[in-house]
């Protein structure tokens, strides 16, 4: 199999815990569902269209971490919208500001110095199946073409942009398995990992590990029902974590640095 491997980064990100009603929480990383969109904006695929061909079942994401991320709660001025009124009739309407304002909290993630700093996340794409066609169309379109739609980093107004894309093939992708322990440089299903390793010297490289249960995929094409959770384990900096896997994981070479990755959907 090859991996199509890209950068994506912007100022700000938002991916939304649908869960959450009352306040707007965001996931650290972008889930699956997130990564689904971003690659099918590239592609210019109609809204609701592709969640069949890019499931779980036939295309895998991967992601990584490659700045200092944080999160922050904000405050949105929105319009408190109790009565649309009547357009026709009269120009009175909440939609116009007449019902005054509502203050919203928002999270947002950022990099540690949000003045200097980026979000910066490196996705993986790949396929359960080497002669796939809407992977080799993903391929194809990531390598030779401009992205169609705007990209962005959960939320309309965090506009991003796409970096570094290369295809590793299938020659320099080399499956592990050890059962010592590595470092994982992804995202990685919790169920994978076996024990998690830290070292009370490099204690200041190591207060940045999480865990969520993440949308990974949704019923089918225009239903956005989710029917499947991805509960991930990983970093929230560029450090790695150190763990022992239950499973292979892969190892490639980007840009003379050595990648241990693995997708978040196996």
């Amino acid at each position: 199999m090859d991996i199509l491997c890209f950068k994506i980064q912007g100022k700000l990100a938002h991916f939304r815990k649908y869960y959450a009603n009352n306040t707007a929480f965001s996931f650290s990383i972008p889930p699956r569902t997130s990564l689904m969109g971003i690659v099918a904006a590239v592609m210019g695929w109609a809204k609701g269209s592709y969640y069949e061909d890019l499931a779980s079942e036939k295309i895998h994401f991967g992601v990584r971490v490659l700045s200092p991320l944080k999160k922050s709660f904000h405050r949105l001025n929105l319009l408190s919208i109790k009565s649309t009124g009547d357009m026709a009739k009269s120009w009175s309407s909440d939609f116009r500001g007449e019902g005054g304002r509502i203050q919203t909290p928002f999270e947002v993630v950022s990099a540690w110095d949000i003045g200097k700093g980026e979000v910066v996340y490196q996705i993986f794409v790949s396929s359960s199946d080497s002669e796939s066609e809407t992977f080799q169309m993903v391929k194809e379109h990531f390598i030779n073409r401009d992205p169609v739609f705007n990209i962005t980093l959960g939320t309309a107004n965090f506009t991003a942009s796409i970096s570094d894309i290369q295809i590793i093939p299938q020659e320099m992708i080399k499956e592990r398995l050890t059962a010592d322990f590595v470092y994982l440089h992804s995202a990685i299903p919790s169920s994978q990992v076996i024990d998690l390793k830290f070292n009370k010297e490099e204690y200041d490289s190591y207060n940045f590990v999480e865990e969520d249960m993440l949308p990974g995929d949704f019923v089918g094409n225009n239903n956005r029902e989710v029917r499947k959770m991805n509960r991930l384990l990983f970093s929230i900096t560029p450090n790695p974590l150190r763990i022992r896997l239950n499973c292979p994981y892969y190892e490639v070479e980007l840009n003379s640095e050595i990648i241990n990755l693995q997708f978040m959907d196996l």
